[in-house]
């Protein structure tokens, strides 16, 4: 099987707790807690590894919150390589508020990186890309890291006869287009702010989507509609999934769960239907978990049965 390798340039330590009540100035006594390596293509690695894929995560990685990051990554026997960065990794807090059930996420920006930090993370990422296997760009980009930063990467993988997925967005996401990717993933929101409009139906997502996928620069399209699921466009053909609505524990990671779940059915040849079909299933998965656990593959399974792909 061939291999993905994600590239991460701002992943982060993901600390989620609970409180009774936020209330403005007063000190906040919090519950237990969870600790967990985050990070777009981090958790795209982490989904991929734990569903039986073959994988590296490639990620930048400083200060004491970075060993802590690297640490809980080895523990969880991902296959991953930090490259030394000056500045502090980023740390995102992750609050839910007993009484009205309500989450709030703060994330913070990351530390500068130097012109040589973020080349070093591109070149180890390609060092370890063959023929055949997948290139995952996921994320935000720190400070000081140029708006073509995955494209850059996205052009070297393509020379080396990589296949290619972004997950990111703003001037990130316009550059990596226009270098031309093979899949790209972006919620219903991100998808809306790139193309200047939104659509209210998935027929109309279809559409919306029509003009960059006949551009040539976008193989596959894939965007996730939340509560109304998700749904898959190339050049041709174009599919819906629907998900039970369920109670969810938290949303973290539940996009990068959809796109680790996706990534894995599209490097073993799968067809696009059953893909999309897999990738809902493990985005829902996560929403049962807490802080940036993401998805079990027993609860994985378990939705997959009951899920169904309809043509649109």
């Amino acid at each position: 099987m061939a291999k993905i390798v994600t590239l991460t340039p701002n992943p982060a330590l993901d600390i989620a707790t609970h409180v009774e009540k936020l209330v403005p100035s007063h000190k906040l006594r919090c519950g237990p807690v969870r600790r967990d390596p985050g990070g777009g293509g981090i958790n795209v690695a982490r989904v991929i590894h734990r569903l039986g894929g073959k994988v590296v995560a490639v990620y930048a990685c400083g200060g004491g919150s970075g060993d802590e990051l690297r640490d809980l990554l080895r523990k969880e026997g991902l296959l991953h390589r930090a490259v030394h960065v000056t500045g502090h990794t980023r740390e995102s807090f992750n609050i839910t508020e007993d009484a009205s059930g309500e989450q709030f996420r703060f994330i913070l920006s990351g530390d500068p990186m130097s012109d040589s930090e973020w080349q070093r993370c591109i070149d180890v990422a390609m060092s370890l890309v063959a023929d055949g296997d997948y290139v995952v760009g996921s994320g935000s980009l720190p400070p000081g890291v140029p708006a073509d930063f995955y494209a850059r990467a996205v052009r070297i993988a393509k020379a080396k006869g990589a296949k290619t997925a972004i997950d990111t967005q703003g001037p990130s996401l316009k550059a990596v287009v226009e270098e031309g990717v093979d899949v790209l993933k972006a919620s219903a929101r991100e998808m809306g702010e790139y193309l200047g409009a939104t659509a209210a139906t998935p027929e109309g997502w279809r559409d919306s989507c029509r003009e960059l996928l006949k551009s040539g620069k976008v193989r596959t399209v894939a965007v996730t509609l939340g509560e109304e699921g998700a749904v898959l466009l190339t050049q041709s053909k174009a599919w819906h999934v629907a998900v039970p609505k369920v109670k969810s524990s938290t949303t973290v990671g539940a996009g990068d769960s959809f796109l680790g779940g996706l990534l894995f059915k599209l490097v073993q040849n799968r067809p696009p239907p059953e893909a999309l079909q897999y990738a809902a299933s493990a985005g829902t998965a996560a929403l049962f978990t807490h802080g940036t656990g993401l998805c079990e593959p027993s609860e994985v399974e378990k939705l997959n049965a009951g899920l169904s792909v309809r043509e649109i």
